[in-house]
């Protein structure tokens, strides 16, 4: 599908941006020549845990093979020698890595070898390289080194995370914990400047590097601390992608579940069947997933169902394309390799493998689905998510906060903390000492451990936003009437007992930031913010509506989805969202607990 026209000279995406990269990496850092019959020169990839994590959202095993990787391989496992065959490697310039490649060389392993370098590599690194290959008498096969400053991994077109591997170094644990040094956090101005004069390494000159440094457009980057907004990353969610986040085992757009999770218990006695752990991805082609990733999870049910019954409709086409084909019983990989000899054969092979797409993405979908609405169920979300949206907007509460608390039908022991801590976070004086005793009493009855409210006791003390905690807006939600398609029995999804939820537009303490910076606004929240720029002083120039936010401490999808629906009613402003790490609300209060552990 062609993409809309923008007016943005920053049109390509991140994504698009760091896949064009990647394969001008794996076709030997030229240009991939388009259109052209010729067969792809066949080679191996070999990349560490950092490159597969950076590769593998953004290009399917297929798109390998089409760009003639034939074999890929962790850095660090046993592989055989192939050779007459050149080796593409895609890793981080550490000193394990070096000193395998030296081995590599040593044993005579490839045809030829291009080092590609997630981040750059130094000087003395890039020596040991070169004395290895002189002493294995292979410094003609080392045939290019290349620093490819690729060290981010793109989830979306606007969103990227700094590292899936060794996390907590920069974890939000790691940068508040009582002895960090102020060595440890280093100087990003110097960090900048250097960036923007180095001509080679700019996201912002696009491919004709000889346009002049200077020259691009300038876009603003927001550099956000996760103190500045504690309670959303702990919020229980509506919308279809954080939800899978927070409920499902989600990383890299891969969500991975049990098969049948949620079917009816084994009968009595009986061995329980071994359950299959299915992964699924969940990717840019997915146009279920493009329409849906940010809607609320009603919305998603209803049109699940909708996808499924238009392709109930469709099954007697699938059955007469099959039986054209005389492949009524056949596995449904075998029908792409089919050659066509009629017309009527032709269109059979056209539409058939279309028509079991499109099923592959609505079984996807409603498996995906049906486990999230069993999470959404067994734990009363949509209880806790209306509640916690009225304590974040200050609205008035129908029922206290001890009946959830102690309620034992309603959530998990963590579930309850995150409740508890978004009341406190948000709260505009503390709970007196004879409450909080009481709540804590409560807490601990239901199964909670209380050392993240420790930490975010001493948090609220330490932080000046104990003044004026972070303002979540006008949110709250308006509860619609009853779901119209997904109450009939027919429906996979039966929504009985759970809110019809919508949610209002509001803008969440991160965008409000981005908001008055790109609109110059003045506010107190932001009027002391630092100016870092090689270029200009503080406000002489206005933004071109082209933006990157960037959360040290880690992010997550709810934040992300508020800056998206912002940008798409600015019209015209392009917003980039980034993280040191992408969390859950369990990843959070994991490290939350043990800041707060006596």
């Amino acid at each position: 599908a062609s993409s809309p026209p923008t007016t943005s000279k920053m049109a390509a995406s991140v994504r698009e941006k760091q896949t064009v990269a990647l394969k001008r990496m794996l076709n030997f850092n030229a240009p991939p020549l388009k259109n052209t019959a010729a067969e792809p020169v066949w080679k191996v990839l070999i990349y560490d845990r950092f490159g597969q994590d950076i590769i593998s959202p953004l290009l399917s095993v297929k798109e390998l093979r089409d760009m003639g990787i034939t074999l890929h391989l962790l850095l660090h496992s046993d592989r055989d020698p192939i050779p007459d065959v050149p080796a593409i490697y895609f890793i981080m310039p550490t000193e394990e890595n070096i000193d395998r490649i030296c081995q590599d060389l040593r044993n005579q392993l490839y045809e030829s070898y291009f080092l590609n370098f997630i981040s750059a590599i130094s000087r003395s690194k890039l020596e040991d390289i070169a004395s290895a290959a002189l002493a294995a008498n292979a410094v003609s096969q080392v045939t290019k080194v290349y620093d490819q400053y690729l060290n981010f991994i793109t989830l979306e077109d606007d969103m990227f995370v700094l590292c899936h591997q060794n996390k907590e170094l920069i974890s939000y644990h790691a940068i508040n914990r009582a002895d960090i040094q102020d060595t440890d956090m280093e100087k990003l101005d110097k960090k900048l400047r250097e960036n923007l004069r180095d001509a080679r390494n700019s996201l912002f000159t696009g491919d004709n590097m000889a346009t002049g440094q200077f020259s691009f457009q300038r876009p603003l980057f927001v550099l956000a601390d996760r103190n500045v907004d504690m309670a959303t990353p702990l919020h229980h969610t509506w919308t279809y992608q954080a939800l899978i986040h927070d409920v499902l085992d989600f990383q890299l757009n891969r969500v991975a579940m049990e098969e049948g999770a949620g079917a009816e218990p084994s009968p009595a006695g009986a061995r329980p069947k071994k359950k299959n752990r299915k992964t699924y991805d969940l990717t840019a082609a997915d146009r279920f997933w493009q329409k849906h990733k940010g809607s609320p999870f009603p919305e998603v049910a209803e049109s699940v169902q909708e996808e499924l019954d238009t392709y109930r409709a469709q099954e007697d086409e699938v059955k007469r394309l099959k039986s054209i084909m005389g492949l009524e019983g056949e596995d449904e990989g075998a029908i792409s390799m089919l050659s066509d000899n009629t017309a009527k054969l032709t269109s059979a092979v056209s539409s058939l493998p279309e028509l079991l797409e499109k099923k592959r993405l609505i079984d996807l979908h409603t498996n995906v689905a049906t486990a999230v609405l069993d999470h959404i169920k067994s734990r009363k979300l949509d209880v806790y998510f209306e509640y916690e949206e009225k304590l974040m907007s200050k609205s008035t509460l129908d029922k206290s906060l001890l009946d959830i608390i102690s309620d034992p039908d309603a959530g998990t022991p963590e579930d309850k903390m995150r409740l508890f801590l978004i009341y406190y976070i948000a709260a505009l004086q503390a709970p007196s000492e004879s409450d909080l005793e009481q709540y804590k009493t409560a807490l601990l009855d239901a199964g909670c451990d209380l050392s993240p409210l420790n930490y975010i006791k001493q948090w609220k003390a330490f932080t000046k936003m104990a003044a004026t905690p972070a303002n979540y807006g006008n949110s709250g939600v308006k509860p619609m009437g009853l779901f119209s398609r997904v109450m009939n029995t027919g429906s996979q999804f039966v929504m009985e007992g759970v809110k019809n939820l919508v949610l209002k537009q509001h803008n969440l303490p991160v965008t409000r930031i981005l908001d008055n910076l790109m609109e110059m606004k003045s506010n107190p929240e932001t009027d002391d913010y630092r100016y870092f720029d090689p270029k200009m002083l503080r406000g002489s120039e206005r933004y071109d509506g082209f933006a990157i936010v960037f959360v040290v401490g880690g992010g997550n999808y709810i934040e992300y989805q508020n800056l998206v629906d912002y940008a798409k009613v600015k019209q015209g402003k392009k917003v980039v969202y980034g993280c040191s790490e992408l969390f859950n609300a369990a990843q959070f209060i994991k490290q939350l607990s043990q800041l707060g552990q006596k």
